[in-house]
Parts: C-alpha cells; structure tokens; sequence
C-alpha cells in the first residue's frame, strides 16, 4: 500500500477514535452539569461551553497526534502549534481567576458546606442567608436585605460557620452585671422567670440533665467585675432568628424586672482625690 495512503487511513483512524472519546465525554460531563445544575438551581444550558471545550480538547489532541506521526506534516505542525501554545497561554493566564471560581463552585456542589437557605457567616465580614449558588459566586443576603456576591474562590479560602446545617437550634448567652450588695438568688430567678416565659426559648435539656434536676434555663456566676457580679443564663431557641428576637426582648425585660425588685445593675465608679497644696515658706 503506498504510504500516503497509509498516513491518511492513520488519520481518519485518529479523528474516529477521537470522534468517540468526545461523544463519550460529552455525555459524561452533560450528566454531571445537569446534576450539579439542580443542586444549584440554574439553568444547564448556562455551562454547554464546558461540553464544546471538550470535543475542542479531544480534536486538538487528535490534530498534534496525526500532525507528529506523519513526517510531511511535521514542521508545519510545529509551527502551527508554537503559535497556538503562545495563545493557549495568554488565554489561559487571563481566564485563570474564572476558572478558580469554577472549580471552586463544583466543590461547593460536592462537598456541600452549605445550601440554599442556610444561614452562614464567611469569615469575619460577611454574615447572613445563602440566597443562590452558581458555578462562579455565591449570593448572601444580609441582616439589612443586602445582597453580597462573593466569589466562590474567596469562600473556599474562608472558614464557613453555618447554623443550619444539620441543627438549627441555639444557645443564646445572655449576660446581666447586677451590684455587690444585690441579691444573686433573686436575680437568678427573675432571670429563669423571664426567660421561661418568652415564646421563643424552648427546653433542650437531655434526659440525664431531667434526672439531674437541673433548671431550663441554667444561670451561672462567671465573674467578678470591679463594681459587681456578672451572670450569665444559657437560653436556648429554635433557631439564629428566634435566639436574636430571645435576646433582644429579655434585655429588656430583665432590666424591667430588675428595677422594679431594686436589684442594682452596676456602673463605674471613680473616686477623685484632691491634694491640699502646702504653701512653701515665704
């Protein structure tokens, strides 16, 4: 057989089996995309470039193949593809910060650190309810009805406190200063009163603290301050949501409640000492 015949049979082989790695791919990748898309709640046909840039791929690696096994075609080939590794590289340094935040969004998808409707806090700056996750950025509104769209590279890079992942339920600590001469007992029980009485705290005791006796809402002495005790009650609530409104409404009541048994919430005292001037001899 004359070897140019041979060296295009060797080509069409190459583009056919090519031909069926990237049907394969494709098909691959399109469940894949589908999937991660549900999970996501987006539209798939957003990431059909994905399923072009395989057979891209495929047909490129196919082309340097036939390109370096037929002598012929050898230089030209190596010219051709020092041009299109120069592009490939200036393409692929402008593109290199998208693509972070695409891989960064399939890992969200897989690993799942949080999902739609979680309430989660990135870092140390941004703080509220997962709103939409997509491939390139995650969308955050804030306690102020704010949107925050942080790339998914960033997060992946950030520890992820989420509250609602598997238990929604908190532990609120509500911290009361009353004086040294106040009665601590009395105080102790207008806060469990208080705090037993709002809608939003819920028991979450175990059995064994039930056997042990131990209150609803323990209340705790944790320290000595320079003008008085400081109190701290464990109250416990549904969720993020009620545990803020829990806490926000027994400052108040507390304090309420506090003045009207004449338990004493301290404040600072300085104590100024004037130095009489001796007069020096005449």
């Amino acid at each position: 057989m004359d070897q140019r015949w041979e060296q295009f049979i060797f080509a069409l082989i190459v583009l056919a089996i090519a031909f069926v790695v990237g049907r394969i791919l494709r098909f691959l990748l399109g469940r894949f995309l589908r999937a991660s898309a549900r999970k996501l709640k987006v539209d798939p046909t957003r990431y059909n470039f994905f399923k072009n840039a395989v057979d891209f791929i495929v047909f490129l690696v196919a082309a340097i193949v036939i390109f370096r096994s037929i002598p012929a075609l050898h230089t030209f080939g190596t010219t051709l593809l020092t041009g299109a590794g120069v592009l490939a590289a200036i393409v692929g340094f402008a593109s290199q910060s998208a693509f972070s935040n695409i891989i960064s969004g399939i890992f969200l998808v897989i690993f799942k650190p949080f999902s739609v409707g979680d309430r989660v806090k990135i870092g140390q700056l941004y703080s509220g309810d997962v709103e939409d996750i997509t491939l390139r950025h995650t969308v955050i509104k804030d306690f102020e009805n704010r949107r925050v769209v942080i790339p998914n590279s960033v997060i992946s890079n950030e520890t992820i406190i989420n509250s609602t992942i598997t238990d929604e339920k908190v532990i609120m600590f509500l911290e009361f200063a009353i004086s040294l001469n106040s009665d601590i007992n009395k105080a102790i029980k207008i806060l469990q009163e208080e705090a037993i009485g709002h809608p939003f705290c819920i028991d979450n005791r175990t059995h064994e603290e039930l056997e042990k006796g131990e209150h609803q809402v323990m209340v705790r002495l944790i320290n000595f301050l320079d003008s008085g005790l400081l109190l701290r009650a464990y109250c416990w609530a549904r969720n993020p949501t009620e545990g803020f409104e829990l806490k926000c409404d027994l400052h108040k009541s507390v304090k309420l409640h506090f003045d009207k048994e004449g338990i004493e919430i301290p404040y600072p005292h300085r104590i100024v000492l004037y130095k009489n001037a001796v007069n020096s001899p005449s």
